[in-house]
């Protein structure tokens, strides 16, 4: 009998392995995101968030007490009289009004002083002292002042260290019009920016509100008040004495 031969079963085929191509893909895709999470982490911690409705740095709040001490440096009165916001307060009974304004003589500063020229009785009538506050040099704002007749004196800040202490001052140059006012014990009783007739208005509403308190100090002796002019008087020591015979 013939010999039947048998087919064998061919072998399973092997299985496909994965393209590397792929796996480069999906380890480049990861690599991507993880870098950029990192990117993101990195930026966060660089630039903290400001808490919400927080002050800038450096600009006066009304309700803060400031330091007088050496705030805002030293400006010049327009006759040439150095002195400082500390000194002005302290001369003062119950604390110091500044309006800001950008240029003397000019229309809007023009108005925005007879303003507060006209309303000055009222202003002061509680210990309050009233100063204009701008970039101008001493020649200017002792023109402007001459010319409206103004009763207060005008300070003259050119490095504008002043007006920025207060928050006044423009970026890169200039000084934004406003008000500050603060109280003997540097309480900051009103800082904002306003119009001629609004940074008036705004002093007329805290004067009348009642919250300005005078102190009970004498003014000292031989100095001027607010916008006029010192008396002559000789101290006792200078009277002359006749010799004893």
């Amino acid at each position: 009998m013939p010999v039947e031969l048998r087919k064998r079963k061919a072998p399973a085929p092997a299985p496909i392995p994965e393209p590397p191509a792929k796996r480069q893909s999906k380890t480049s895709k990861v690599s991507k995101a993880a870098t950029k999470a990192k990117a993101v982490a990195k930026s966060v911690t660089a630039k903290p968030a400001e808490p919400n409705g927080s002050p800038k740095p450096g600009k006066p709040v009304v309700g803060h007490v400031i330091s007088l001490d050496g705030f805002g440096g030293e400006v010049e009165t327009n006759d040439g009289t150095k002195t400082s916001l500390k000194a002005l307060v302290d001369e003062s009974k119950a604390g110091v009004v500044l309006f800001t304004y950008p240029k003397a003589s000019t229309p809007g500063c023009t108005n925005q002083a007879c303003l507060f020229r006209d309303a000055y009785t009222d202003l002061t009538k509680d210990g309050l002292l009233i100063y204009g506050l701008s970039t101008d040099s001493p020649k200017s704002n002792t023109t402007f002042k001459t010319k409206q007749n103004l009763p207060y004196p005008l300070l003259c800040d050119p490095s504008a260290t002043l007006i920025g202490a207060i928050g006044l001052k423009k970026t890169p140059k200039g000084t934004t019009r406003g008000v500050f006012v603060v109280d003997k014990t540097g309480k900051i009783l009103l800082a904002e920016p306003g119009s001629p007739a609004g940074t008036v208005e705004a002093v007329k509403k805290l004067v009348a509100a009642g919250g300005i308190s005078a102190t009970k100090d004498e003014p000292i002796a031989g100095k001027p008040t607010n916008g006029q002019a010192a008396e002559d008087k000789k101290p006792a020591e200078d009277v002359e004495k006749k010799p004893a015979e």
